[in-house]
């Protein structure tokens, strides 16, 4: 029983480190050089793309992940033809307006996964920052409509206020999204994939 306690105790105060290494918040670097200065801001927004809350709702796949574990989605569930669901079993069916915490249900008034060409995990920071440029894997969205989607939509939104046990986004969506913003007005560079 003592044990038991104890090893409670130790995870307890293990999530907590984990949870505050986490939420530290984003910050944007002073570089003096405009292409390093982008490169460092995306890299800086990266942790918010590779958080849990993000990549549970890009899978490459056709299923979601879900928790800080990145598990998948239980019950089975798949994007469908619009990323609501499959017939008979739509997000919807559980995901409501807002979460659900009793229940541990995640909620928006949007939930959905992201279109399939938007799906990013898995892949490197690199490959994530051409794939978000390209208006064809990004849901159509020039840089304009992309940084009003990072910085206002209420979906991406959600991933700052999870609920439950749920680990939120490092920062907040208004630093995430000055930080996007910042990346673009300084040539939206990205990093490279080939190792340094």
């Amino acid at each position: 029983m003592i044990r038991a306690r104890t090893l409670g105790l130790a995870a307890t105060a293990l999530l907590a480190t984990v949870n505050a290494g986490a939420q530290r918040m984003l910050g944007q670097p002073q570089i003096s050089d405009a292409n390093a200065r982008s490169i460092a801001l995306f890299r800086e927004a990266g942790m918010v793309l590779q958080s849990p809350r993000c990549l549970n709702c890009h899978p490459v796949g056709d299923r979601p992940t879900q928790t800080d574990r990145m598990e998948p989605h239980q019950p089975w569930v798949v994007r469908g033809i619009d990323g609501t669901g499959a017939p008979g079993l739509h997000c919807g069916a559980c995901h409501h307006a807002a979460n659900f915490d009793t229940a541990g249900v995640p909620g928006n008034s949007g939930w959905r996964l992201a279109p399939a060409s938007m799906g990013w995990q898995g892949r490197s920071l690199g490959a994530i920052c051409v794939q978000i440029k390209d208006p064809k894997r990004n849901g159509g969205r020039d840089m304009t409509a992309l940084l009003h989607h990072v910085a206002q939509d209420s979906l991406v939104g959600w991933a700052w206020r999870p609920g439950g046990a749920r680990t939120p986004a490092p920062g907040s969506q208004a630093t995430f999204g000055a930080l996007m913003r910042a990346w673009a007005e300084s040539g939206a560079g990205c990093p490279s994939d080939k190792p340094e």
